[in-house]
């Protein structure tokens, strides 16, 4: 440290080194056994770290450390310092040795006379870089290979590039950068990556966790994919993505609630997904049952929110390519970014979007994926699904991101709440969905659940950041007890 407390340049230069083994190996004891210091040393490089760039650099995980979107936008750049570094260590790329005088051992002659050489001189010992054997090449020469992949290769062979770049595993992978997840994705939406490429990037992306870089640029290739269709004549003031998983077995209660945001005077687009089995059809079938029209068009969608403020849009209506790759979750059983993406495309271009994010550590990459968007007005549910529906037995956090200003708020449990949000016996589930919101039901838990959602969905249409919850909340009661005026 130098009197005024600040870094050398020496010093800044090794916590590069340690920022590129940390993007490596994802951890800091991973980090401190590559860099061979102590867990403590890195520990306080990374603090170091986040006052010098006043940036956390990396947020913790079940999975360790993940990359912030900033810390993502170095991680090239140390790579290249760190290797070059290493390089000059080695001697690498020297183009004349360096002329250092060595002194010749003295021979001693032997005791017994025998004086005489060999006849057959050894030649030098015959050796070869391992960067140069074909049939095991080291890192470095992967990565040349793969930086000699250009932006104007054939779409297969670029896609087989960003393949490479993820997924050799720890310490020898990296991340995608926005615009190359972009690129990526954009050929698989054009048709024109093999099968087993798109397997191989999305499982090795789902298994490692996709950055929020990466989910900025696979929005930004769904966007680009369907402008052409989503035109439309009026702007929605609210954006609710509902992608449902079918194992999801409850009644759609945010679909009243969306019902009670319009009757307050606001245009509500939901655009979603229930999967592609013998029920893909609830979330239309609900719909329709609330006299809110499925459209399939653009025109259609205008045509809606003149008439009644709200329409309903199934993914397939615009992105059908988009869903295909939805549809492969029977065959993977697993779930892959695009399932994170599609809540935040926001395809109509409403003035604020609402919707989930399936756990904490997805809520934070959210926020970050919004911010580089550069989306002017989101809400983001703190839950274990992706899409805006309140249990209100229990507390909610809220995180809003407006004008790329972050703020929380916090939903609090209904007390005394009665009821299971089930349908009681004689009921079928659609029937029990109709019943409670014509009255011919009463479960508490249920008509909780839509008036809070309903208020989640009035709060976050509005810009104001100090807009009260409660007066949202006042408002939607007020609205579900108006309801049959609406019907």
């Amino acid at each position: 440290m130098t009197n005024d407390g600040k870094l050398p340049p020496i010093g800044k230069i090794k916590l590069l080194l340690a920022l590129d083994a940390l993007l490596r190996e994802g951890s800091v004891t991973g980090a401190a056994a590559s860099l061979e210091l102590q867990v403590s040393a890195v520990s306080r490089m990374l603090g170091e770290l986040r006052n010098l760039y006043n940036d956390p650099i990396f947020i913790r995980t079940g999975r360790g450390l993940r990359p912030t979107p900033f810390a993502e936008s170095l991680r090239l750049r140390v790579r290249a310092l760190a290797e070059e570094t290493e390089a000059l260590l080695k001697g690498e790329g020297w183009t004349q040795a360096p002329d250092v005088h060595v002194a010749q051992p003295v021979v001693e002659q032997p005791a017994d006379g025998w004086q005489k050489r060999s006849r057959v001189a050894a030649p030098p010992l015959a050796v070869s870089r391992g960067d140069v054997l074909e049939a095991a090449p080291t890192p470095s020469v992967i990565a040349r290979r793969i930086a000699a992949i250009g932006d104007n290769e054939e779409p297969q062979r670029r896609l087989a590039k960003y393949i490479a770049l993820t997924s050799p595993g720890p310490g020898r992978s990296r991340t995608l950068a926005r615009e190359e997840a972009r690129d990526a994705l954009t050929i698989i939406l054009r048709g024109e990556a093999d099968a087993v490429q798109l397997g191989a990037l999305l499982m090795t992306l789902q298994y490692r966790g996709p950055t929020a870089l990466e989910l900025a640029g696979f929005v930004e290739a769904i966007r680009e994919a369907i402008a052409p269709t989503v035109a439309i004549n009026h702007q929605p003031d609210l954006d609710w993505p509902v992608y449902v998983s079918p194992r999801w077995k409850r009644p759609p209660w945010f679909i009243h609630s969306a019902r009670l945001v319009t009757a307050a005077g606001y245009r509500v687009v939901m655009h979603g997904h229930f999967g592609n089995g013998r029920d893909s059809g609830k979330l239309e079938q609900a719909a329709e049952y609330a006299g809110i029209p499925v459209c399939v068009t653009a025109p259609e969608v205008s045509a809606a929110l003149g008439a009644c403020n709200i329409a309903y849009v199934p993914l397939a209506a615009f992105a059908p390519r988009t869903q295909s790759i939805l549809n492969l979750h029977p065959l993977l059983e697993s779930r892959t970014p695009l399932h994170n993406v599609v809540p935040l495309i926001n395809p109509f271009a409403a003035s604020a979007t609402l919707t989930g994010a399936p756990g904490g550590a997805s809520l934070a990459i959210y926020g970050d994926v919004v911010k580089l968007l550069g989306m002017e007005n989101v809400t983001i549910l703190g839950a274990v699904r992706s899409f805006a529906q309140i249990n209100p037995s229990r507390v909610t956090n809220l995180m809003r991101v407006i004008n790329g200003k972050e703020s929380s708020e916090r939903v609090p449990a209904c007390s005394g709440i009665t009821g299971t949000g089930l349908p009681s016996s004689g009921f079928s589930q659609r029937e029990y969905w109709e019943a409670v919101w014509s009255g011919a039901a009463r479960d508490d838990l249920a008509e909780a659940s839509i008036i809070y959602t309903a208020a989640t969905a009035l709060f976050a249409i509005s810009r104001n950041s100090r807009s009260s919850f409660e007066a949202c909340l006042t408002e939607a009661t007020d609205q579900w007890l108006k309801r049959r005026r609406h019907t």
